[in-house]
């Protein structure tokens, strides 16, 4: 926590007297800079992820909801719960409620084409005439299970029958406990599977209640290939891997230098040799890592 905090003394004063005034703002709770300081380096210290201080608006948003539901009278109080040995479970709900899910269906599609036009077959050429061929993919950050579905309804469309005889599995991790619940039922608003082909919606998805509202659900051809884990990206690995590719799109933008190095490397001993990582459009392995070489846009082949 030392070090996070540290680090925020550092930010252009811009910044500070930005964060200075937001913090300073007339709200239904009062919300400090030691408020913010505090949480931040919690959040640094619990999942590595790194609070720019323009952030301090979404911070307080999102915790005053929490004060109303535990209903307590200000922050200096919810920053003490955070300290005590009582607050051990409270940790989890603060690390849900700042962990950003913005997540679709065929998100960058071009990562998805690759993965059936050039990472699968690949795959299948490799283990040409192995009775039981095993295959491996991961969601790495798959909020609620958008993107890891995606990749079933590419598996299974690329492999076809061919792939009852495969021994394959898509792991989909994710900090958010709440996501990864979310992930494991697999129903979405109608909203949400609008980027769904219409003819691949068809076939493996169902309709469903949400909410009391219209929804769609992934059908059990694609839960059969899934598991779903929560999983810090920056604790132990419980895993043993190889995997055939990794997506880990949008996630590392949140940690810091040190952190993204230490998960790259991790991803880099968990891909088999030839294995792909997918990243987000605004993230790079330049000056990161060079295990990897660039096999198209922000995917990486390990060496």
């Amino acid at each position: 926590m030392t070090e996070r905090l540290s680090s925020l003394s550092c930010e252009p004063a811009a910044e500070r007297r930005g964060l200075a005034a937001a913090v300073g703002a007339t709200r239904e709770f009062n919300f400090e800079r030691h408020h913010f300081d505090l949480i931040a380096g919690l959040l640094y210290q619990l999942a590595g992820i790194a609070l720019a201080a323009h952030k301090v608006e979404m911070v307080y948003a999102r915790l005053a909801r929490r004060l109303r539901e535990l209903r307590l009278p200000d922050f200096d109080t919810y920053c003490a719960l955070l300290q005590s040995d009582a607050g051990a479970g409270e940790i989890g709900f603060l690390v849900n409620a700042l962990t950003t899910n913005l997540t679709s269906f065929y998100r960058e599609s071009h990562h998805f084409d690759f993965l059936a036009d050039t990472v699968l077959p690949e795959v299948r050429a490799r283990n040409a005439g192995v009775p039981k061929p095993r295959l491996r993919l991961w969601s790495a950050g798959c909020s609620s299970g958008p993107e890891a579905y995606t990749m079933a309804m590419v598996l299974v469309g690329t492999m076809a029958a061919d792939l009852r005889r495969w021994d394959a599995r898509i792991l989909a991790t994710d900090i958010d406990t709440h996501m990864v619940e979310t992930a494991r039922r697999g129903v979405y608003p109608l909203s949400a599977a609008a980027g769904i082909p219409p003819a691949i919606r068809q076939r493996f998805t169902h309709d469903a209640r949400l909410g009391g509202e219209p929804a769609v659900a992934m059908g059990d051809e694609l839960k059969r290939l899934i598991t779903v884990k929560p999983l810090n990206l920056l604790e132990h690995w419980p895993m043993s891997g190889p995997f055939d590719a990794i997506f880990c799109r949008n996630v590392l933008i949140y940690f810091d230098r040190r952190g993204r190095t230490q998960v790259i490397e991790n991803f880099a001993r968990m891909l088999r040799p030839g294995g792909y990582l997918f990243l987000g459009h605004s993230e790079s392995l330049y000056g990161v890592s060079n295990l990897f070489r660039q096999a198209g846009p922000t995917i990486y082949r390990r060496e």
